[in-house]
């Protein structure tokens, strides 16, 4: 009898124990990682750093004064060397570890080895990053970040920089405009694109730019957005001259931009730009974000009047994919299918992009389309996504590399919201004024009071 009752007193205390760990691993995966998760993987990893690294080929021979210091000063073996532990800092999602590759190593053979470090240290998944020439960062997460996504606290900031998913690896995915200016969005039907844009519209919406939109589906997916908007076309015609508009704002700043250039005496060597972002800031124009839904509406047609209408459009779009960025003219292109098929121009405009997010998609062709020229590895990850994960996308760029994105849910409520409470940082453009949405006034309640006191009429 004492010895259940020890039993008792042993076990259940343990067994709670590890049934609680249990469930806030399945319910509660960052707490247990910051309670469990994260010691465990440390403990791991310090202690078995240096024969993991051996056992995945990721050791050197160590130098002649290396080895002579050793045989000197010890008998013990001469081991090969791993790469050198520089740092090693916590998070709330795994852990970063810098290293110090040693002489003859490159990151991709570390890259190679990032399942197997996987395995070897028990954490969800281990990402590589190239750091500068010679130190490489390994981003580790304990548990599948993308299944419940939290975006970091600490948030990149900047007139153009916008936080709009969470990778794989646990930082923030952005939207920078000056690096990346142009972009192609591409997702089925529930994939979770109009979500990506809501964040996107919204991050933008605090800034200080100009909004212009083009949605053909008679503005449903905009027009919500419309506080905040210069400009909106809801169909083909009006989305046709509304490019018209912005190819000529383009011309009119690069008329700006080469009388500022003119090199006299008055200009300093300094101030000599051949973009918008070389201007002083006292005439240097807003720029403008043009964000195209559903960018097959604009190439089909019915008749030749379409056809005509058709080719106007596809050439302005290439015009601007082509040479806004140095007028600060950006395009977020988006739809469900997108492909050769669509006409002349299609490809064209295609190459002019260079940031691509797919989502879901219902065929390969446009997972092809859309990352097939700049990540081919990429394709077979766009394709893999599950209906049940509506966010999931695929990002890739012209560098080649590519990643996994969420975006966390956001509803149309809340981003309209936002939309109206930046409506005042709507810029003055006059060229955009003909295509400002008209806002209907907000209905009057009806148990409101009246405006005036009604007062008898007198004989």
């Amino acid at each position: 009898m004492p010895e259940l009752l020890t039993l008792l007193e042993v076990g259940g205390p343990l067994t709670a124990a590890a049934t609680g760990a249990a469930i806030a691993r399945a319910k509660a995966p960052a707490l247990y990682w910051s309670a469990l998760g994260l010691p465990l993987a440390t403990a791991r990893f310090a202690a078995t750093y240096g024969s993991t690294m051996d056992a995945c080929g990721l050791t050197v021979p160590p130098s002649r004064l290396r080895a002579l210091l050793v045989r000197a000063t010890s008998r013990h073996e001469v081991r090969p060397v791993p790469p050198k532990v520089r740092r090693v800092r916590p998070t709330s999602t795994g852990l970063r570890i810098r290293l110090r590759l040693a002489p003859g190593q490159e990151p991709a053979d570390v890259a190679a080895s990032a399942e197997r470090l996987r395995h070897a240290w028990g954490v969800h998944a281990v990402h590589v990053t190239e750091i500068r020439p010679g130190v490489v960062e390994l981003r580790m997460t304990g548990f599948d970040v993308l299944r419940r996504v939290r975006m970091p606290r600490r948030l990149p900031g900047g007139p153009l920089l916008v936080p709009v998913a969470l990778r794989e690896d646990g930082t923030a995915f952005v939207r920078d405009y000056r690096t990346i200016p142009h972009a192609l969005t591409l997702g089925a039907t529930l994939s979770g694109k109009s979500v990506y844009l809501r964040n996107l519209i919204c991050g933008l919406a605090t800034r200080p730019v100009a909004l212009a939109g083009i949605d053909c589906k008679r503005g449903v997916e905009q027009a919500p957005f419309a506080p905040r908007f210069s400009a909106l076309a809801t169909d083909p015609a009006q989305g046709a001259d509304l490019l018209d508009a912005l190819v000529g704002l383009m011309e009119e700043r690069y008329d700006l931009i080469r009388a500022h250039q003119g090199i006299t005496r008055a200009v300093a060597d300094e101030e000599i730009t051949s973009d918008l972002w070389g201007l002083p800031p006292k005439v240097r124009p807003v720029p403008v974000v043009l964000i195209v839904d559903e960018v097959a509406e604009l190439f089909l047609t019915a008749t030749r009047k379409d056809e005509e209408r058709r080719d106007r459009m596809v050439t302005q779009l290439i015009r601007l994919a082509q040479l806004g960025r140095a007028a600060g003219i950006y395009l977020e292109v988006c739809g469900q299918r997108f492909g050769a098929e669509l006409g002349k121009g299609a490809t064209m405009l295609r190459a002019q992009l260079t940031g691509r997010v797919v989502h879901r998609v219902n065929d390969r062709p446009t997972a092809e389309m859309g990352l097939g020229d700049v990540a081919p590895e990429a394709v077979l990850a766009a394709t893999a996504i599950a209906p049940e994960l509506p966010g999931l996308a695929v990002a890739g760029d012209s560098s080649g590399g590519w990643s996994r994105i969420r975006t966390p849910h956001l509803t149309l409520a809340a981003a309209a919201a936002a939309c109206r409470a930046t409506a005042h940082l709507v810029p003055d453009l006059p060229a955009l004024d003909p295509f400002r949405p008209h806002l209907p006034a907000a209905p009057v309640p009806a148990d409101a009071p009246p405006l005036a006191t009604p007062r008898p009429a007198t004989g």
